[in-house]
């Protein structure tokens, strides 16, 4: 089998951060507490690769545990939506129709109709700036994405025989959903949670800017980019670095989704040979 050259690349920057990700859990070449004012605005050295920012500290393990934290909010954020997405989606296709799909649709309507950093943006004012309450925030407007994708590919398979055999042999639209249904459009999901991924470190790089996502002195890319601001022209590489991390993520993540779609659905891969 031919691996899709998106795919390839995608998974290679995707895992890149990663691994610098896992590294930071054991290993950073300088502590992100430790402040060395006498060290500030250093440029790139043998001590501090990257150079170090205006509070002394080190660039390259700011960077490192930054990606930790946009890489957590991110994943849990995604699973809060596939785990109350997917079963959303499922039965309202298993009910077409019905009343509990239109209270499910309508109600996905309700949240779509908010662009979702403004949901997330009153959530985490509420509750407080956090990066639980930035989870938490993210993985609600995720629910409905999933709860969409779900449906959409459920429909298109409840007419078929293999399902008609499955309700004539005795199981219920519950086992049907698990057993044969969602085996079935768990391409579609892995595509939108590569996509769904993306926009999760962008919407966690956004609540951090605005200082409403993780707090001092846990890192953040967004907040690393915050910090900058105000020295864009004497120190430009503050910004940049953070913000060309944020650019190869998730050009990363998207190249990988692009990837996973050519490789997992067969009709993509005839109409692009």
């Amino acid at each position: 089998m031919r691996w899709p050259l998106p795919l390839i690349l995608g998974a290679g920057l995707t895992l890149f951060f990663v691994a610098a990700a896992a590294l930071s859990f054991v290993w950073v070449p300088h502590a992100i507490t430790d402040l060395s004012i006498g060290d500030k605005l250093q440029p790139s050295s043998a001590s501090y690769p990257l150079g170090t920012d205006h509070f002394g500290r080190d660039l390259l393990s700011m960077l490192m545990v930054g990606a930790r934290t946009s890489i957590a909010v991110a994943v849990v954020a995604v699973g809060i939506g596939i785990a109350g997405g997917v079963p959303l989606g499922l039965a309202a296709a298993a009910h077409r129709g019905s009343l509990l799909d239109e209270v499910i649709m309508r109600g996905n309507d309700l949240i779509f109709a908010f662009p979702s950093l403004v949901i997330a943006i009153l959530i985490t004012a509420v509750l407080g700036p956090s990066a639980l309450n930035a989870i938490l925030a993210i993985g609600i407007f995720n629910i409905p994405v999933f709860a969409r994708v779900a449906r959409g590919g459920a429909l298109s398979l409840w007419t078929l025989d293999f399902i008609l055999a499955a309700r004539v042999a005795g199981k219920g639209t519950a086992r049907i959903s698990a057993e044969h249904i969602l085996p079935n459009i768990a391409n579609l999901l892995i595509v939108q949670g590569t996509i769904q991924f993306s926009l999760g470190i962008l919407a966690e790089a956004g609540l951090s800017y605005v200082g409403l996502g993780a707090q001092p002195p846990t890192a953040s890319w967004g907040r690393m980019l915050a910090d900058a601001q105000t020295m864009i022209y004497s120190a430009p590489r503050l910004a940049i670095l953070p913000g060309l991390a944020i650019v190869l993520m998730v050009l990363g993540l998207n190249l990988m989704g692009d990837g996973l779609r050519d490789l997992l659905d067969p009709r993509v891969r005839r109409a692009r040979s």
